[in-house]
């Protein structure tokens, strides 16, 4: 596994709304010490010029979330976009209400990836799915995450903290996916005082990083990016950098 700490910079949306903020935010990512970005949750701006300043800071761009008409009307302009920004894996954020709906609805989900991942695939680039907790509901006795794992070749973005939440085992999901899990989102689950649970940085939470590390090892995952959904505290560079700095003590970079 690529032990340099990535930014899922979809934690970092609401500061990267416009062309401008590029400088000033990927300047921030970089002075923490992330090496890798995850392009995801960007307002409009031209995929080119995210390279280019991504290059500026030293940031490499290795993953990338679209939404699934995008894949469905323009797979040749994903393609182009993905190839201005040198970027090698192409993935869809989640999978909308009406492929889910019942199996013949997944079965045409399953069959669009499927396409996607070959279409994909002449261009050198690798699809991938990244889950939430709902892939874990049951349709006919199976886990909506396994039909489309048994059903497809693609590779997967998964999310530790929507594993823990639907009430998988992060670390044996990731073994079974082996090197299929070719992202692995960085999310940590925190319980609360009301009986419910919240997100929280890597490592201030109640999941087991050791085994999910050594899961992501011994699978052969790619990397790693660590996801802050909404900052706790209101304040997405700290969250991002205490996440970080409690990833250098497990022997990322």
């Amino acid at each position: 596994m690529d032990k340099r700490i990535g930014a899922q910079l979809y934690s970092l949306r609401t500061f990267l709304e416009k062309p401008e903020d590029l400088d000033p935010t990927f300047a921030k990512v970089a002075d923490i010490g992330y090496k890798t970005i995850q392009v995801s949750g960007l307002g409009p701006m031209p995929y080119s010029l995210i390279k280019e300043k991504a290059d500026q800071h030293g940031l490499e761009i290795v993953c990338t979330h679209m939404g699934m008409n995008r894949y469905i009307h323009e797979i040749d302009g994903v393609i182009a976009d993905h190839k201005a920004m040198d970027c090698k894996i192409a993935g869809i954020g989640a999978m909308p209400g009406e492929y889910r709906e019942d199996l013949d609805a997944l079965k045409k989900s399953i069959n669009h990836f499927n396409k996607f991942s070959e279409e994909l695939g002449k261009e050198g680039i690798t699809f991938g799915y990244h889950n939430h907790g709902f892939e874990f509901v049951k349709l006919d006795g199976k886990f909506i995450m396994d039909y489309i794992v048994e059903n497809t070749d693609i590779s997967f973005i998964v999310d530790t903290y929507w594993f823990a939440f639907a009430g998988i085992d992060p670390a044996a999901y990731i073994k079974k996916l082996g090197k299929r899990a070719i992202v692995v989102h960085f999310k940590d689950l925190k319980a609360l005082p009301n009986n419910t649970v919240t997100m929280c940085e890597v490592m201030e939470g109640n999941l087991n990083w050791d085994s999910i590390i050594k899961a992501c090892e011994e699978a052969g995952a790619g990397y790693a990016m660590v996801e802050q959904d909404n900052a706790p505290d209101g304040d997405a560079f700290a969250s991002m950098a205490l996440s970080y700095k409690n990833l250098t003590t497990k022997g990322f970079i």
